[in-house]
Parts: C-alpha cells; structure tokens; sequence
C-alpha cells in the first residue's frame, strides 16, 4: 500500500513538486472515497477541502432555471475543488461522484496555514491551482453559452 506522500508525488498536480513540500502537503491530507449519487460537496455550502480524483468520475454541477447544468466531468488525475482558497469559502457549484470516487482530500485551513507560514509553498500552489481555475470558469462559460446563446451581434474571439 502506498503512502500518501507516494499518491501525492504520482498525481498530475503534484508532479515535480519538491519532496519537501509534498510532505507537507501530505500533512494535510486523508484518503476517502464516495460511492455513486453521492456529493462531495454542495454548492453554498462552506467550503473546507480540496480533492484529487485518484479513480473515478466527479460531475460538476450548477443549479439554472432550467435545472441541473453539468458543467464538466472530471476524472482521475483531476483536482476538485477551489473555491476553499478564495473568501468567503463557499462551494460555487455542486460536485457529485458518478459511480465509486477514491480521493484525496485536503483540509482547507490546513493548506491555507501552510500557505501563509511559507509564501514560496503557496506561491507554488497558488501556480497549480490557477490553470484548474481557468478551465473550470472556461467550461462554466461554454455551459451557459450552450443553454443560453450567444449574444446577437457578438463574434466569440478564436482560441
């Protein structure tokens, strides 16, 4: 059985990170797993944890008028979850297993300690969680876009 160091340093966010911030990180971490139908987090609720999908399929979902939007699937390698490092700490979509999830998890304040005590440490977290960042507000505007339309008269820029 591997440690957590071991997880951490083999998943795609962790990778080439130093050893000895790895295992700082691994200080706040635990291993959990969520079966099927089952919500990791719900949106508006505090947001206290930061997951990496080892195994398994994770949608992410926002509440419309028009119901329940799907705005990404994630799946093994992916990080779930940033809204814990951004006040007022609260879970912007819905986040719920699509059959049997093993994660990791992380404590928030935990991470958000470590990052203080160590700009360099939350310098190079921050650097990893940017881009999951971007993408998620890029699938989030592509969602809507596909429930709602583009607006008349407006050309989307070329990626």
């Amino acid at each position: 059985m591997k440690t957590l160091e071991e997880l951490l340093a083999e998943h795609p966010f962790f990778r080439g990170m130093r050893t000895d911030y790895i295992r700082l990180f691994a200080g706040c971490a635990s291993n959990v797993r969520f079966e099927e139908g089952a919500y990791l987090f719900r949106e508006g609720e505090a947001a206290d944890r930061l997951f990496l999908i080892r195994q398994g399929r994770v949608a992410l979902e926002l509440h419309t008028p028009q119901g329940v939007a799907v705005i990404q699937t994630l799946s093994d390698g992916d990080v779930v979850g940033w809204s814990w490092m951004v006040p007022p700490y609260r879970w912007a979509f819905d986040a719920r297993a699509l059959g049997l999830v093993r994660a990791v998890s992380f404590d928030a304040a935990c991470l958000r300690r470590k990052a203080e005590e160590d700009p360099a440490l939350g310098y190079e977290l921050l650097k990893r969680l940017v881009p999951v960042i971007v993408e998620r507000l890029q699938a989030t505007r592509l969602q809507l876009l596909d429930l709602y339309g583009e607006p008349k008269g407006r050309v989307l820029p070329s990626a």
